[in-house]
């Protein structure tokens, strides 16, 4: 008779063997470690928003418009040879104006002008409102927080609007530039209010400290420490000063304190109540300038939405 030699496991052994069967590998745990634990990138945060989703695509339509004007008007937004009160053709695709202009490539070129407003305005009030902000947080109780801190209020009580228009219409020189100084100058105090109270909850944090204790600098500690903290609420406030931009350039130029010698949205509105356009029935001159900018304002607004998805995750389930 034949006896079976092979070894009996223990209990112990049987234990040990079928946990190792049951445990994955170190390169299996640490594949599923990062895959679950990999945060969505901002853009992913952004996009996840319908109402963000919306608003990229039309802002990126009219950039593209913007960008491609000569190629898309079909003609000279100053060429006045065309017959005069026009109505909508193969030539003039919304018709012309009192002057023989072309009502459709002035729409097209106009969108420039907003967007370029839009965007360097809002980019120095964004970068003015930043700085000042976190220095006065970060230096709170001192005597230079009191300082930007009296600058900010005095910023904050004057009327924004009676100031634009006061300074937009004593200047000597009218352009693009002076609007978007004089807009960048009277619309900071607000977002750097509210970046001081944010970095005044953020200065104290464990990082901060140890940034301290390791010998950085206060510039390099505000700058490179703290800032990368703030980064959603910085670009919310940048999206947030360009629309408002885009607003008041074009609510300047209605009230006639534009720049006479470029094509925006705000001067066709100006013309056309200038030159009577609603008793002679162009109300395509009036309607469609003021469609299209209430389009890329709310566009700007829905794209807000998205960015705080990125300072708020709780707003992200509803999202």
């Amino acid at each position: 008779m034949t006896t079976d030699t092979t070894p009996t496991p223990t209990p112990g052994e049987d234990f040990m063997a079928t946990s190792a069967l049951a445990q994955p590998g170190p390169d299996l745990a640490v594949e599923q470690v990062s895959d679950t634990a990999r945060p969505d990138q901002w853009w992913q945060v952004v996009w996840s928003s319908k109402k963000a989703r919306v608003g990229v695509v039309i802002l990126a339509v009219y950039v593209l418009v913007a960008i491609f004007a000569p190629l898309i008007a079909p003609q000279d937004p100053l060429d006045s040879s065309f017959t005069p009160l026009d109505g909508p053709s193969a030539t003039n695709w919304l018709g012309t104006t009192t002057s023989g202009q072309d009502i459709a490539s002035q729409l097209i070129y106009g969108s420039r002008i907003s967007l370029m407003v839009g965007l360097f305005a809002g980019l120095i009030s964004t970068v003015i409102a930043t700085v000042i902000g976190l220095i006065s947080g970060y230096a709170e109780g001192t005597i230079l927080d009191d300082l930007l801190s009296f600058v900010t209020n005095v910023a904050l009580v004057i009327p924004a609007l009676p100031l634009i228009i006061t300074l937009v219409a004593y200047s000597e020189v009218r352009g693009i530039w002076l609007i978007v100084g004089v807009i960048s100058i009277t619309s900071w105090a607000g977002a750097a209010r509210a970046k001081r109270a944010q970095i005044i909850s953020l200065r104290n944090r464990d990082f901060v400290t140890a940034a301290k204790f390791s010998g950085e600098g206060t510039w390099r500690i505000v700058f490179r420490e703290i800032m990368p903290n703030m980064t959603s609420l910085v670009a919310a406030s940048f999206v947030g000063a360009a629309t408002g931009a885009i607003g008041a350039e074009a609510g300047l130029a209605a009230l006639g304190l534009g720049d006479s010698q470029s094509v925006s949205w705000g001067t066709m509105l100006y013309q056309s109540n200038a030159q009577g356009a609603i008793a002679q029935g162009l109300w395509l001159w009036v309607f469609v300038p003021g469609l299209v900018l209430a389009i890329l304002m709310t566009a700007m607004t829905f794209i807000n939405f998205g960015v705080d998805l990125l300072s708020n995750p709780h707003l992200r389930e509803d999202a």
